[in-house]
């Protein structure tokens, strides 16, 4: 089976999200004694997760992003764990929530408003389903436009799976930090995927070694075509 990375939005589209944030996240964390690693990940987004029964003092904290000691994130992860999906990855940066702010210009049936998050409208959400498209979980936004009859735009919630082939990683890789579980490995220039870690009962989801990367099968980029939902970018990856 063709893998691909779904690269970017077409650029004649003029739809923009602007400064559109999920309601809620894990916060950064300082930097670590050990590692000195610190910050943040991007790509990990559950915009089906609802927070609001939590304590106000809890969602005043999870709506603050700024870094945090290490034992005051992993309070915050086991507060949020039992309202995640299971097997969720809660990483520092993890985002919860619809997206919510203000959105403008042209959408295509598919877009992208950065590399790591995936958007449709309703009614492609629904067409793929339609035809066979499995695992696909979405959740609209929460956008405001300044126009009469805006469009439906859907998030969709895309599960962690698939793994870096062994032969494109380093030879010596470096541990996770024992302390704060920092994994160094970065996403090499070149890089294919290991073909037995792909499900395969799922046609679209994140790289788990690396969750800002989108993957869909090729059956995914098929019925795209088919159906014409125009408005992203596909390009074929190596897998082994």
């Amino acid at each position: 089976m063709k893998l691909y990375e779904v690269k970017g939005t077409e650029p004649h589209f003029t739809g923009n999200l602007g400064n559109a944030k999920h309601r809620w996240g894990l916060p950064g964390i300082q930097t670590c004694a050990v590692c000195r690693a610190g910050g943040a990940i991007v790509g990990l987004q559950y915009p089906c997760v609802d927070l609001s029964g939590l304590a106000a003092k809890e969602l005043e904290k999870l709506s603050n992003s700024w870094p945090v000691p290490f034992e005051e994130f992993l309070r915050l992860r086991e507060l949020v764990r039992p309202l995640a999906p299971p097997g969720a990855l809660l990483e520092p940066g993890t985002r919860f929530g619809p997206l919510e702010g203000i959105a403008s210009g042209h959408f295509g049936q598919l877009f992208m408003q950065n590399p790591w998050s995936l958007y449709l409208r309703r009614e492609s959400l629904e067409r793929l389903q339609e035809v066979g498209i499995r695992g696909l979980k979405g959740c609209p936004l929460n956008v405001q436009f300044r126009v009469k009859r805006p469009p439906e735009l859907w998030e969709l919630e895309l599960e962690l799976h698939g793994r870096l082939h062994p032969n494109c990683l380093p030879l010596e890789r470096l541990h996770p930090c024992p302390k704060c579980g920092n994994d160094p490995l970065t996403l090499p220039e070149k890089f294919w995927i290991d073909a037995n870690s792909v499900p395969d009962s799922l046609d679209t989801f994140r790289l788990r070694d690396a969750p800002g990367l989108i993957i869909a099968t090729e059956r995914f980029v098929e019925a795209v075509h088919r159906l014409e939902l125009c408005g992203v970018i596909f390009q074929e990856l190596e897998a082994r």
